[in-house]
């Protein structure tokens, strides 16, 4: 049931741009059709000028949709239920249990600055593919803990903490590891999608740079 309702899900969020596109090629064109169909049934000729345009038209709207769809593995989230999808072409290759944004807000005591811990939602593609990745702690990690915001970069870094892969979408935004698998399933993280080892060994090694990422 959960996997029917993903994909009527993801379906709707990829066919409401091709709608968008078909919308504005039917203003520049399509247009034509439904005049050519008119004047066809009232007898009126139509020359093969126009019928010809009409169906170039309609190639190139086909054109655009087929473009839309991915190109080999991709993935496919689902923030508020915390699974994360494998997919190639509408097949399901790999669900697993994710843990994704809180949706809390940080503010910093000492200035104006404010962070909220939200997964991004929309379209993304993979930017970079990163083994035994380290952390470079933002400014909010240590205001979270309640220590002092160093002031060199040395004193930032931080090995383990994001598992033995790294998948960036842009953003400082990455599907990584965890260390507190026992969370998984939940929202309990700063916006980045944390995934088991297994499984996020699967998806590191079927993902290219590239690949769509889809986030809901």
């Amino acid at each position: 049931m959960r996997a029917g309702r993903f994909l009527v899900t993801i379906t709707a969020v990829l066919y409401t741009a091709l709608l968008i596109i078909i919308v504005v090629s039917y203003r520049a064109g399509l247009k034509q059709v439904m005049s050519w169909r008119s004047l066809s049934s009232s007898g009126a000729e139509i020359s093969e000028k126009e019928a010809a345009r009409a169906a170039r038209n309609i190639r190139v709207i086909r054109n655009k949709i087929e473009a839309m769809k991915p190109r080999g593995p991709y993935i496919v989230v689902d923030s508020g239920q915390n699974r994360l999808y494998l997919m190639s072409g509408e097949k399901i290759v790999r669900e697993a249990i994710v843990s994704c944004g809180s949706g809390e807000v940080l503010q910093d005591p000492k200035g104006k600055r404010k962070w909220v811990f939200d997964t991004p939602r929309g379209e993304f593609a993979v930017k970079s593919k990163i083994r035994n990745p380290y952390w470079v702690k933002p400014d909010w990690a240590f205001i979270e803990e309640g220590e002092p915001i160093p002031k060199n970069r040395e004193d930032r870094i931080e090995a383990g903490t994001l598992g033995d892969y790294a998948i960036g979408f842009g953003d400082g935004f990455f599907i990584h590891g965890t260390l507190y698998t026992r969370l998984l399933g939940r929202n309990v993280t700063h916006g980045c999608i944390r995934v088991g080892d297994e499984d996020l060994k699967a998806v590191f090694n079927r993902v290219q740079i590239g690949s769509k990422i889809f986030i809901y």
